[in-house]
């Protein structure tokens, strides 16, 4: 507690604005729209590395939680504050970090993929900023953080080979996303069925169901998208500089639509079950990885460069 006793000492209104800026880096938005960003308009492999680390990093940082179960650093500490803007957003378990977690495994995983020495500059500011915003803020310990850097980092450095090697190899890519499906469903048996002590926090648990359901629909939504692509799509990532953003705008907005519009529709359908959260993700992905992409044979036809320079 004595760092984020320190840090409470320095906070000032610029500061708490600036902070609080740059902790939404680690939000889960920040991470899809990276993704999938890099997925359309960069490298798929590239795209399906940074997706699936994140994922996993996820998944492991969720079980952690609900294994230990610890209370954030206001609620160890009464005499602590936090910066209250932050609080609306800090509501589930303390350790690990999940922002934390997210924007070192995005942008880490940017860093070590990327060719491009400036944009690997940014990426690791943000790897450290954003851990220190959650310190600064209040709302995580050094060891809530510190443990997530770490499994980020060994999820980035390990599956970046794998990943390399899936390019020329479908086997690869198939065990892969097989395996971290496996791990999703393991998930969420885990907090479904563990007999959790009666003092465990509901709303954190309903939490850690809803992403395990969640997580779910996305890896069948990956392994849906792969397979298409594999033997039907095959698309092009390469475009004109403005149909790169033309892209990418109008495909984050019918994500989007897609993952608003079908919310109240699935959840009448499946009574409110949360199996409805893997239909509307699993939905999303294949949107976003399979019907959008069809559209990028004509996106293809602007580039008139003799090549095409990856990240």
């Amino acid at each position: 507690m004595s760092v984020l006793y320190f840090l409470e000492s320095i906070r000032s209104s610029f500061l708490d604005t600036f902070f609080s800026i740059v902790t939404t880096l680690g939000e889960e938005t920040v991470f899809m729209a990276v993704g999938m960003i890099v997925f359309w308009c960069v490298n798929k492999y590239q795209g399906y590395y940074l997706l699936t680390t994140g994922f996993l990093g996820t998944i492991i940082n969720q079980f952690l939680k609900m294994l230990f179960r610890i209370p954030r650093p206001w609620v160890l500490d009464p005499k602590f504050t936090i910066v209250e803007s932050a609080r609306e957003a800090a509501s589930g378990y303390s350790f690990p970090s999940g922002h934390t977690q997210s924007s070192v495994g995005i942008f880490g995983g940017l860093a070590r993929s990327s060719k491009d020495t400036f944009l690997r500059v940014i990426c690791i500011i943000a790897c450290v900023l954003v851990p220190l915003s959650r310190m600064y803020l209040g709302v995580h310990t050094p060891l809530d953080v510190g443990v997530s850097i770490i499994i980020a980092l060994v999820l980035i450095f390990a599956f970046y080979p794998l990943f390399k090697k899936a390019e020329n190899s479908p086997k690869t890519m198939y065990i892969l996303l097989a395996a971290l499906t496996l791990v999703t469903i393991a998930y969420l048996l885990f907090v479904l069925l563990f007999p959790f002590p009666q003092n465990t926090d509901m709303h954190n648990l309903e939490s850690a169901q809803k992403n395990g359901y969640t997580l779910l629909g996305c890896m069948l939504g990956l392994i849906l998208t792969y397979t298409v692509d594999l033997k039907y799509t095959k698309f092009k990532v390469k475009a004109s500089p403005l149909m790169q953003i033309v892209k990418v705008v109008l495909g984050l907005l019918l994500v989007v639509l897609v993952k608003e519009a079908l919310r109240a529709p699935l959840d009448a359908l499946f009574s409110g079950h949360l199996i409805a959260r893997t239909v509307r993700y699993f939905l999303m992905v294949v949107v976003g990885g399979v019907l959008w992409p069809m559209t990028f044979k004509w996106f293809s036809k602007t580039y008139k460069g003799e090549r095409y320079n990856e990240l």
